[in-house]
């Protein structure tokens, strides 16, 4: 597969404090990537040299096979945490101009605007002063005006923050939609939970160096420790006993006539030894392996660094 964007031994220092150390990371094209990392891990230094904003100290930046450089910067889109309206500005002349900063025509500007705007029903707005609307609402009129020109490229810096769960399941919707017609995303979040539900791929960097990086399937499945929980009903004595060699019991809980416990298998016993050694002294309820969530695997990352 192609990457749309190659950073390759991307070093940036401020003063006596290195931002980014030698970092490399490959992102794919219609994919969606996500940057985690810690406060202050340089995440932001990184996104700021994608977007031209600063630039390396030391390394190159490839946009599509090409060394990046400023005719790239209309196929980018470009969503900061900081969000950036005019309060007193209203709120369709806003996006208008800022459409126009990306090179588009007002007309073309003005036709694309209603098809968002009706999609996420805030014809209503565009009268508006900035500063009448809510947080959430002036975040809807910025990601419209983000992906307005259709970048190849959009850089998200933590989306849904300020939305309730309502809005930030249409922008998550929209995220996935925009995938699918082609673009890609490069998302920046502290939420692991949509690292999960959204990223085919991340990249954990800490203290300015990256740590981490690969599929998100592939790196739960790199983290397992072969631990199931079982769900059962019998003695708890006997069942601990017919682990024997197959397993090691981490811990357990009993409510009432039910049985729920954590084991993790020894050597190199397989799941249905196990399933199999367990079965005549317990009536299995469920039997699932508990793969360590993304959430998981950072903290244990970061800690151990």
């Amino acid at each position: 597969m192609q990457n749309i964007l190659s950073a390759q031994n991307i070093t940036k220092r401020y003063a006596t404090h290195i931002a980014l150390d030698d970092v490399s990371l490959e992102i794919p094209t219609q994919s969606i990537f996500g940057l985690l990392g810690p406060n202050g891990a340089g995440k932001t230094s990184l996104i700021r040299i994608i977007n031209q904003i600063t630039g390396p100290d030391s390394g190159e930046l490839f946009f599509m096979d090409e060394k990046l450089s400023q005719k790239h910067i209309g196929q980018i889109g470009y969503l900061p945490e900081e969000r950036g309206l005019y309060k007193k500005m209203e709120v369709g002349e806003q996006a208008l101009y800022l459409a126009q900063l990306k090179g588009m025509s007002k007309s073309d500007a003005r036709k694309k605007l209603k098809y968002w705007f009706d999609k996420f029903e805030i014809d209503a707005w565009w009268n508006k002063k900035v500063e009448e609307l809510s947080k959430g609402m002036q975040q809807k009129v910025q990601f419209i005006v983000t992906v307005l020109h259709e970048p190849k490229l959009l850089i998200l810096d933590e989306p849904f923050s300020g939305f309730d769960p309502i809005n930030a399941n249409i922008i998550k919707n929209e995220i996935l939609n925009l995938r699918e017609q082609g673009a890609t995303i490069l998302f920046s979040t502290h939420n692991m939970g949509s690292v999960e539900e959204l990223c085919d791929n991340i990249a954990l960097i800490n203290k300015s160096k990256k740590i981490l990086d690969g599929s998100v399937k592939e790196i739960r499945k790199q983290f397992k420790t072969n631990v199931y929980e079982i769900e059962f009903s019998g003695s708890m004595m006997g069942f601990t006993n017919s682990l024997w060699t197959f397993g090691k019991l981490i811990e357990h809980t009993i409510d009432g006539d039910r049985c729920k416990a954590m084991v993790q298998l020894v050597g190199a016993t397989k799941s249905n030894q196990l399933l199999h050694a367990v079965m005549p002294v317990a009536e299995i309820y469920s039997f699932k392996e508990i793969v360590p969530s993304m959430s998981d695997i950072f903290i244990a990352k970061i800690n151990e660094e």
